[in-house]
């Protein structure tokens, strides 16, 4: 009875009302809750929506003007450019009047000198071609004398190379002792290695290099010549020192030499403060005199120290002809080749020597572009010698007296019977090898790259050795970056 009020009530409420939306019990019967497959837009809401009659105001802003409006005038064409007929010559004045002679005058002398540029480059081209030409030795006239790719080392008892032992300090004051110690001096998967050690590690306590110390060089090659560079003793009290570093230094003195030919040597060179590699040719006998009347050709130096040092560093090498009547008075000529993003320590590279009667050519890995190209004037030597000339000596000179003395030109045929137009530079030179240290000749220039030491002090040597730590802290510690490594070595003689 209850049930059939509460129908009753439900009937009577707005909710049975037809249109409204309520939801049909499962029980109401077998129509649906609403018609099956009919379009979204067909289909009864049951959402709700205002009467039909009711309008809003914000429905105008999603209307979509034309756009231009259509009540604007249209545009009027512009006016046409085109000309209504061609121009006739009146029309055009300028091609009747002919340019003023300033005018002419310029365009013709713009002409002229392009003419004459490129006469004058043509000119240049085919000097250069020639003066090439006349710096190059004709491979057939070459003969090979002696080759080294270092499958071993094939030093002293008559072999290809010869020591030099001593702590003289090599005419330079240099601070290393040349030893014939394996960690100096070593060959290792075909290269030679010259390489730099210190001295405090060979002692019994790394103070004897300044006091107490005492060191004799084995296998000495001046014992019998100057035994003073044999062996070395330290003393705070005299200030002496022993040399701080140890390395190496080889030649070919007793088994090969060239009197005008080819040299090449395919090198890296070592990194490090205050190295001084060098690739380098001396004279076999003083036919003129000692050093430097016999004369002295550099292939190639270097300094091991970082691309800042402002003394040029490894970035740069150098190569230098040095000859002089007497030690005081030298002249010198010199040249260098540099890398601006890279470093001779990084890879190999090749130093060549090209030497004639008529030209001295030294270059590293191209010879288009040279560090000292020589061209040697046969006509001077009536006049007394192309390197007299050259090098421009006074006629008076202090020859390590007080007495100003004559400077005599000893590269005269009335000096030496045989000598030439390229004296000093016309007899047998030997080829150097050698990693050498510091030293008071001025490779290391004063005051710069803090230097620690002056070539003019006495204590030049015990100053550097102070400073161990500051300078061998920039030395590699890997061989192949510390040592002066040589790939291979090759000497031609002029047949």
């Amino acid at each position: 009875m209850a049930q059939s009020n509460a129908s009753q009530s439900y009937r009577n409420s707005d909710s049975s009302t037809p249109g409204s939306s309520h939801i049909p019990s499962n029980t109401s019967g077998t129509t649906p809750f609403r018609p099956a497959f009919l379009s979204p837009a067909s289909r009864p809401s049951s959402l709700w929506s205002p009467p039909s009659h009711v309008t809003h105001s914000h429905t105008a802003l999603h209307t979509i003007p034309s756009y231009p409006p259509s009540d604007l005038p249209p545009k009027a064409p512009l006016p046409s450019t085109l000309l209504s007929e061609k121009l006739t010559k009146e029309d055009k004045p300028w091609l009747n009047q002919r340019p003023d002679r300033r005018t002419r005058a310029s365009r013709w002398v713009t002409f002229f000198m392009l003419f004459l540029g490129a006469c004058g480059a043509g000119v240049l081209c085919w000097t250069g071609y020639q003066s090439a030409g006349d710096t190059m030795i004709d491979p057939s006239r070459l003969c090979s004398i002696m080759e080294d790719t270092f499958d071993n080392l094939d030093v002293d008892n008559g072999g290809t190379w010869t020591r030099d032992v001593e702590m003289s300090g090599f005419g330079n004051g240099e601070f290393e002792m040349a030893t014939a110690l394996s960690d100096n001096l070593f060959v290792r998967n075909g290269q030679l290695y010259i390489k730099p050690t210190l001295t405090s590690n060979a002692l019994s306590n790394p103070k004897q290099v300044f006091n107490g110390g005492n060191y004799t060089l084995q296998g000495c090659t001046t014992l019998k010549t100057n035994a003073s560079a044999c062996s070395a003793s330290s003393s705070d009290r005299t200030g002496a020192t022993i040399p701080p570093v140890m390395s190496a230094r080889i030649s070919t003195r007793g088994s090969y030499n060239i009197r005008f030919g080819k040299v090449e040597v395919v090198a890296k060179l070592p990194r490090g403060d205050w190295l001084w590699p060098a690739i380098w040719m001396s004279p076999l006998s003083s036919v003129y005199g000692p050093w430097p009347l016999s004369g002295e050709i550099d292939i190639m130096e270097a300094r091991g120290n970082s691309p800042s040092y402002p003394a040029q560093g490894v970035n740069f090498v150098r190569s230098t002809l040095s000859w002089g009547p007497f030690p005081g008075l030298i002249s010198r000529l010199y040249g260098w080749q540099s890398l601006k993003r890279s470093t001779y320590a990084q890879r190999f590279h090749t130093y060549t020597l090209e030497w004639t009667e008529s030209f001295i050519k030294i270059y590293v890995d191209t010879r288009l572009k040279s560090m000292v190209q020589l061209q040697i004037d046969r006509k001077q030597q009536s006049n007394g010698g192309f390197f007299w000339k050259r090098g421009n000596f006074p006629l008076t000179a202090h020859n390590n007296t007080a007495a100003e003395v004559v400077v005599p030109n000893p590269w005269t045929t009335a000096t030496v019977q045989n000598a030439t137009n390229a004296a000093p530079f016309d007899q047998p030179f030997y080829l150097i090898l050698d990693l050498a240290v510091g030293g008071t000749s001025g490779w290391f220039p004063d005051k710069l790259g803090n230097k620690p030491w002056f070539d003019g002090s006495a204590s030049a040597m015990r100053d550097f050795a102070s400073q161990q730590g500051t300078w061998s802290a920039t030395w590699p510690s890997d061989d192949d970056d510390l040592a002066f490594r040589i790939d291979s070595v090759r000497m031609w003689s002029l047949c």
